[in-house]
């Protein structure tokens, strides 16, 4: 199996993040990747450096004047006196069916929900860059690779068609899952990572050609707070294509499979012809979110069940953060699937 990353990515390193009302470091940094990529290698992967793919399979993904908001919007926000390094939101719309603002300022509240995903000088570039490398992954598979670890960094599950968040910009998963339908006729996302996915299920909601799966700790209580119920199960053509799968605070191994067993239930009856999983490893019981309680051992099972669909699969990472064992959950994971 191959792994999929580009230096490209590394560059985006923000000062600081908003967290409950602090500006705090942000856990998603260049030192996550590296460590991530070093775990890859480690497994017997070899890597492959992604091609520059255009805007084509981005612009398949995310509206025109949300790219070109995040291409140019940094270079903007320092035209404003006395602003951040970094740009930052500080205000909302109470309904995105609103007027859209010329305003920097304006623009900013409008497309990024929150104070986890700022945008630095080298945001497009790497964020780019870890879209291209899933594109990459996405069309080894098409090729006849059985699966491709795509190194997504940053991540890109609550980036939704127009709005960055949860330190997200672009939604690789949604953009290799769109790729994928080139070739193929229904493709299943199945999201693993400890948040709930809400730009992945927003981009797909009313389509009925992916489905989208998530297993994440219950929103009630865990970010992204708005979005993961069960309720939320599609709409239009997309009615009971998105499955949301919320599991309490703590859930370790055991019960964790128990659920798992009724996504993999989902995609098998769904019949796709190729999977997205959507990798976060910040399930570990040692993770700094401390969201779900999932040993090293259970990455590898939870794989081991997901292999055993015999899709063509591309692995896309999203969350997983600095802990001492973050590099062997990634070997737990990749190995079924190597």
């Amino acid at each position: 199996m191959k792994v999929v990353f580009s230096n490209e990515q590394l560059r985006h390193n923000p000062e600081k993040i908003l967290s409950s009302g602090a500006l705090v470091d942000s856990p998603e940094n260049p030192g996550r990747a590296e460590t991530l990529l070093q775990s890859a290698i480690a497994s017997g992967l070899d890597l492959v450096v992604p091609e520059d793919c255009g805007m084509e399979p981005v612009a398949a993904v995310h509206t025109a004047r949300y790219l070109t908001f995040l291409e140019n919007i940094h270079t903007r926000w320092l035209r404003i006196p006395g602003a951040s390094t970094d740009v930052l939101p500080n205000v909302h719309p109470e309904s995105r069916n609103c007027l859209y603002p010329a305003s920097a300022v304006g623009q900013v509240g409008y497309h990024v929900f929150d104070g986890a995903a700022p945008i630095t000088a080298d945001t497009w570039n790497s964020a780019l860059w870890s879209a291209y490398s899933a594109v990459q992954a996405a069309r080894q598979v098409m090729h006849g690779a059985h699966a491709c670890y795509a190194l997504a960094r940053p991540p890109g599950h609550h980036a939704t068609k127009d709005m960055a968040g949860g330190f997200c910009s672009l939604n690789n998963s949604a953009i290799a899952a769109q790729e994928l339908r080139s070739k193929h006729e229904r493709v299943a996302i199945l999201d693993v990572d400890v948040h709930h996915g809400n730009g992945t299920q927003s981009i797909f909601y009313d389509r009925d050609d992916v489905l989208t799966v998530s297993l994440h700790a219950d929103p009630v209580r865990f970010y992204p707070f708005f979005w993961g119920a069960a309720d939320e199960s599609g709409e239009a053509a997309g009615e009971g294509f998105n499955l949301n799968l919320s599991l309490a605070r703590g859930t370790a191994d055991e019960e964790y499979l128990v659920v798992l067993d009724r996504a993999l239930a989902r995609i098998d009856g769904f019949d796709p012809d190729a999977l997205v999983i959507a990798l976060g490893l910040d399930a570990f019981v040692g993770d700094p979110f401390a969201g779900l309680a999932l040993s090293t051992e259970g990455f590898g099972l939870v794989a081991q069940r997901i292999h055993a669909l015999g899709l063509p699969t591309v692995l896309v990472q999203e969350g997983g953060y600095p802990c001492d064992q973050l590099g062997d959950n990634l070997r737990a994971f990749l190995e079924p699937f190597d």
